[in-house]
């Protein structure tokens, strides 16, 4: 008699969506869902050709930090707005901002190959700031959290940044780069929350929605441990799976 081999077990369901999330990037629906808080993408208009919901340009002398909250804060009140007007089940809005800064100077994602090896050229042998504003709107409440890290490049090579600009990686990445990344590795230290840099702190996520009244099922804080909690965190504890499955892809 044949036995057969069992079938391998399905992976698990997503848990029910309990909020929104204004933002398109893979990296943080997957952070998301380590964590376990179920949610549903809020698509935000920014087609080329169209008036963009969030317009995501700095003004004139605006400080990083009002610039990193003020898109959030934005991200988030205009997916409510859109999950008001659009008549659907009503749920908290995610919205969150990540950007490297250094020397005062916001970078953002390169345009092109010339401004990936000018900003990865500028941060290689130095310690920059990576800001994330995490903001979650509900009705007539936000709550909103800033997460700064720190961030020290080891010495690049101009043939070690060529290299990695040909790749394609840098290009849809807050200063040109991912932590992540195993290959590459730019970074020789980081002081502070590592899953900010990677683009979404779940500290500050966690507390924003459990003060909201959604459940977060996958991790506690530490004992006696605040909202903007250093490492060792269970935050990033139940993050870090993730992390370590997906260094060197996309952030």
């Amino acid at each position: 008699m044949t036995m057969n081999s069992p079938s391998p077990m399905p992976p698990p369901a997503d848990p029910p969506p309990s909020i929104y999330l204004a933002s398109k990037s893979p990296r943080r629906q997957a952070l998301l869902r380590q964590l376990g808080v179920g949610f549903e993408v809020l698509l935000m208009r920014e087609a080329p050709g169209r008036a963009a919901d969030v317009v995501e340009i700095a003004a004139d002398g605006e400080p990083p930090r009002h610039y990193v909250e003020r898109i959030a804060r934005t991200k988030a009140s205009v997916g409510w707005e859109r999950v008001v007007k659009r008549g659907v089940e009503p749920r908290p809005v995610l919205g969150a901002d990540t950007e490297v800064v250094l020397d005062d100077q916001i970078f953002g994602k390169p345009a092109d190959a010339a401004q990936a090896t000018s900003m990865l050229t500028r941060l290689a042998g130095r310690t920059h700031a990576v800001l994330t504003g995490v903001a979650v709107h509900w009705h007539d409440e936000t709550f909103f959290a800033l997460s700064e890290s720190q961030v020290t490049f080891r010495v690049l090579s101009a043939r070690e940044i060529e290299r990695y600009v040909a790749t394609g990686e840098p290009f849809d990445k807050a200063g040109g780069y991912a932590v992540q990344d195993s290959e590459f590795r730019p970074a020789e230290r980081v002081d502070g929350c590592y899953l900010n840099v990677v683009g979404l702190p779940l500290c500050a996520l966690a507390a924003g929605v459990q003060a909201l009244g959604v459940a977060v099922p996958s991790a506690a804080p530490a004992d006696g441990a605040r909202a903007d909690m250093r490492p060792p965190c269970r935050y990033c504890a139940a993050g870090a799976p993730l992390v370590a499955n997906e260094t060197g892809s996309a952030q």
